[in-house]
C-alpha cells in the first residue's frame, strides 16, 4: 500500500498547511496533485523532499516542448528487436554448421516484453510506495496532457507491442505531483482528474522560516537586510522578479562572509546577479542605485 500519512514537511522543506492538506488528499484518493504557481515557489521541491524524507523511490519526468506519452510511459525498442531476430536466424544457420551461437543478452524475440523500455510512469506505477514528479507540464504540446487522461482515469498503462498491462489500485497509486508555471492553460478535463493547489509567493515572515531551514547558521541581521532588499526588488515590477531559490543562493554566498561585511555587500547589491536575471532588470536596478547614491545611502524598507 502507498504511503499516505499526513506529511507536513521536513528538516529542509517548509510545507504550507494548505499544501500539505492537498498533498495528503491526493495520495489518499490515489489522484495526482497539480501544483501551479510562479517559478521558484518550491513546487518541484515538494515531491523531492517528501521522497527523501520518507526514503521512497522517485521517478522524475522533466517535460519539454517535444514530450510525448511514449517517452513518459514506455517505448518498444524496434532496433534491438530486429537485430536480435536477425541474430536468431544467423544462430540457426550457425548451429547447422556446428558453429557457436552469438548471444542476444538473454533477450528472446518471441518475448516482446524483453524489448519494452519502461519510462518513469510505468516504473512508478509498478512501485506502489513510490513518487512520480511530472515537472512543468505546461511546456508540453497540447496533446500530451490529453493523452494522459486515460491513464489517470483508469490508473493503468498498456505496454507497446507486448500488450502487458501495468496498473495500480486507488490505494496503491504512487504519489504523483504535477507542476505548472502556467505558461499555457491546461485542458479542463485534465485538471478535473487532479487535486489542485496554487502556491502563492511566501510573505516575508514565511520566507524567514524557509531561510532558517536552509541556512540556519546565517546571522539574523544579515537575513533581515537581505530580505528587505529582496522584497523591495520584487515590488519594483521587474520583468522577472527574484524567487525563493535565488534569495537562498544569495544568502548561501553571503554565509561565509563576516556579518558586518555581508550587510555592506548586500546593501551595495554585490552579487546581484544571483537575484536579477535579465539585462533590462539589471539596468533598471543600476539606475535605482545611482539615484539612491545621489541622495545618500539606499533605503530598502
Amino acid at each position: 500500500m502507498a504511503e499516505t500519512t499526513h506529511w507536513t514537511g521536513s528538516e529542509k522543506y517548509l510545507c504550507d498547511p494548505e499544501l500539505a492538506q492537498a498533498f495528503h488528499m491526493a495520495r489518499t484518493l490515489g489522484m495526482p496533485l497539480l501544483i501551479e504557481g510562479e517559478p521558484g515557489t518550491g513546487k518541484t521541491e515538494l515531491p523531492i523532499h517528501y521522497a527523501k524524507d520518507r526514503g521512497l523511490d522517485i521517478e522524475v519526468y522533466p517535460v519539454g516542448s517535444k514530450s510525448n506519452v511514449e517517452q513518459f510511459v514506455a517505448r518498444f525498442d524496434h532496433v534491438k528487436y530486429l537485430r536480435d531476430s536477425q541474430i536468431e536466424i544467423l544462430n540457426a544457420q550457425r548451429e547447422e554448421k556446428g558453429l557457436q551461437s552469438r548471444p542476444t543478452n538473454n533477450r528472446n524475440p518471441e518475448n516482446l516484453s524483453d524489448y519494452v523500455v519502461k519510462g518513469p510512469a510505468a516504473i512508478a506505477y509498478s512501485k506502489p510506495n513510490s513518487v512520480l514528479l511530472i515537472d512543468e507540464i505546461d511546456k508540453a504540446p497540447r496533446e500530451f496532457p490529453n493523452d494522459l487522461l486515460y491513464a489517470l482515469s483508469h490508473r493503468k498503462f498498456i505496454m507497446p507491442e507486448s500488450g502487458e498491462i501495468i496498473e495500480a489500485s486507488e490505494k496503491d497509486m504512487p504519489a504523483i505531483v504535477i507542476t505548472s508555471n502556467r505558461e499555457q492553460e491546461l485542458p479542463t478535463a485534465f485538471k478535473g482528474r487532479c487535486i489542485y493547489h496554487y502556491i502563492h509567493f511566501p510573505e516575508k515572515d514565511v520566507m524567514e522560516k524557509i531561510v532558517a531551514k536552509h541556512h540556519p547558521g546565517v546571522d539574523e541581521k544579515v537575513v533581515k537586510v537581505a530580505l528587505d532588499v529582496f522584497y523591495h526588488l520584487r515590488r519594483l515590477g521587474l520583468e522577472r522578479a527574484p524567487t525563493t531559490r535565488e534569495i537562498l543562493n544569495w544568502l548561501k554566498y553571503m554565509s561565509d562572509i563576516a556579518p558586518k561585511e555581508a550587510i555592506e555587500k548586500i546593501e551595495g547589491l554585490e552579487g546581484i546577479g544571483a537575484l536579477i536575471k535579465t539585462q533590462m532588470d539589471m539596468e533598471r536596478v543600476n539606475r535605482m542605485i545611482g539615484a539612491d547614491n545621489n541622495l545618500g545611502s539606499p533605503s530598502w524598507n
